[in-house]
């Protein structure tokens, strides 16, 4: 269809003005599209940047604080694959988030088991299996899964893991389990400041660029396909429910990882970390951010979180209002979220296959 576009679009201005407009066209879409190309390194760019940099200038509790955020920024990533790229609103990706860490919490405690080799990997694979569980309930029926039914059934997950956790004395009730062991690395304890930082900000920047491959390879140009038009994916054979499984897997593993380290980070786990109240935090992430871009998720974290902080230390009665009213300023002038002052739509989805000079240079 994109083909049949193009040769559309084509053959207008060549029936108007011949092969020099067309020449000309060409040349104005290819630039447009290099320039559009440049904005998204920028932004990532800028963004590593300021983080990397950020330890160096911070007092040591805002180091911590920062930690606590790019760790968040891991959780919205998991988000944002799953609803920015294949339309799945998920209420419940707190559960695997606290599920992860309640799992690593337990075998420091019961086991003394901390080393960052084990317990990192551990709380994926946690996350990873919640989500398998869950996503195969709810979307590999019989029928495809309405995105009601799937927001209402990923709700309704989160809130009962809520109350288990709340319910279960192993658990440690309403208290959940505090004095969590450090994380180690040999006989290295991970404390918290900057060597904790840019722990997470490396696992930060690892897992972003293995959500950037896959989101540009043809698994991602099928996602893409299945945000805009799930019917018209299926038509041409894709099995649609098999995708959007697959993807909500991958999400639950990396927020799985995401709530191993804030485990561990903060030394305790609360109920509160698998309940919907997180579940509906990470959605605003994502929305105040811009989904589907990524970046987006990880601005929108660090800007709600840190509009947050200044707000509630200087507007101690009414800062949950303004900052309500904050997001819901940019949901209403901006739904694709901050992102979109800089970013269009175009490089949003991304470009597959060859350029159209390298298509000329192939033509025979």
């Amino acid at each position: 269809m994109l083909k049949s576009m193009g040769a559309v679009k084509q053959a207008i201005p060549a029936e108007i003005g011949g092969e020099t407009d067309v020449a000309m066209t060409e040349r104005v879409a290819t630039a447009q599209a290099v320039a559009g190309r440049k904005v998204l390194p920028i932004v990532e760019g800028v963004v590593l940047v300021a983080a990397l940099l950020a330890p160096l200038v911070l007092q040591d509790y805002l180091t911590v604080f920062a930690t606590r955020v790019i760790i968040l920024a891991l959780f919205a990533l998991s988000f944002d694959l799953v609803w920015g790229y294949a339309g799945i609103m998920s209420f419940g990706q707190a559960l695997f988030f606290g599920s992860a860490g309640y799992g690593v919490a337990l075998l420091a405690r019961d086991l003394d088991i901390t080393n960052i080799f084990l317990v990192l990997p551990a709380g994926t694979l946690i996350g990873l299996t919640f989500a398998l569980l869950l996503g195969g309930f709810l979307l590999l029926g019989r029928h495809p899964s309405s995105v009601i039914f799937v927001s209402l059934g990923t709700l309704t997950g989160s809130y009962a893991a809520d109350r288990l956790a709340r319910g279960w004395y192993y658990l440690g009730g309403q208290n959940g389990i505090p004095s969590i062991a450090p994380m180690t690395l040999g006989g290295y304890e991970f404390s918290e400041g900057p060597a904790f930082y840019y722990l997470v900000l490396g696992i930060l920047v690892v897992v972003y660029l293995l959500c950037r491959f896959l989101v540009r390879s043809q698994f991602g140009l099928a996602l893409a396909g299945l945000r805009e038009n799930e019917q018209r994916i299926a038509f041409f054979g894709y099995k649609a429910q098999h995708l959007k499984a697959i993807i909500f897997a991958i999400g639950g593993a990396i927020a799985g990882l995401a709530g191993s380290l804030y485990a561990f980070h903060e030394g305790f786990v609360w109920p509160n970390m698998v309940g919907v109240v997180v579940s509906t935090q990470v959605v605003l992430y994502v929305l105040f951010g811009g989904s589907g871009t990524l970046i987006g998720a990880v601005i929108g974290t660090v800007i709600v979180e840190g509009v947050s902080f200044w707000l509630s230390d200087n507007y101690r009665d009414i800062w949950p209002i303004i900052l309500g009213l904050l997001l819901l300023l940019v949901i209403l002038f901006r739904p694709l979220g901050l992102i979109s002052f800089v970013l269009g739509e175009r490089e949003r989805v991304g470009s597959f296959g060859a350029k159209s000079g390298e298509k000329r240079n192939a033509a025979p």
